[in-house]
């Protein structure tokens, strides 16, 4: 489904374009064939949080992943504070699940459960299962984590918030 489903997209941009600009659309339209003139702002422009530049996420988002690239981010205010840095997620099997989260708990100095006391450290959780950005090689798979190099992972625990929004793409 998607996120925004009233929405369509602009044929030459790709970029969505939202309900408002296009009764406004419809209202210039409508004032250039009866000979109105409009003045001042009609309609608000609600198209959205707009894409971080350089990233595949919105400027909503406050950690950014893409995994396609194993490459994330950190935002603020839809500008890029980190990164890219390398990452490694789930593979085969232990997939990292994609779309919006939202970070949900933090533990600095996390262990598994699932996995025999394994460390997590700094571990930032976003997901349902367990899934969270945490300390780790960031060129061996997961099973389903972000992994992150450690002074990455530092940065992500103490500046993510529980609540931030985190898309993973």
């Amino acid at each position: 489904m998607a996120r925004h489903s009233w929405r369509d997209a602009d044929q030459h941009t790709g970029r969505s374009v939202g309900r408002r600009r296009r009764a406004a659309a419809a209202g210039v339209l409508a004032a250039a064939i009866t000979g109105t003139v409009l003045t001042g702002t009609a309609f608000a422009d609600d198209d959205g949080p707009t894409m971080t530049e350089g990233t595949p996420c919105t400027s909503d988002a406050r950690a950014c992943v893409d995994l396609a690239t194993n490459r994330a981010w950190l935002i603020h205010d839809g500008k890029v504070t980190r990164g890219p840095v390398g990452i490694s997620h789930g593979g085969q099997g232990k997939e990292t699940p994609t779309g919006d989260f939202s970070v949900q708990w933090k533990d600095e100095n996390h262990k598994s459960k699932e996995y025999d006391d394994a460390p997590m450290p700094y571990a930032v959780f976003f997901a349902d299962g367990g899934i969270a950005f945490h300390e780790g090689n960031p060129k061996n798979p997961s099973a389903g984590c972000v992994h992150l190099a450690h002074d990455d992972a530092a940065a992500w625990y103490d500046d993510l918030q529980v609540g931030d929004a985190v898309e993973i793409r």
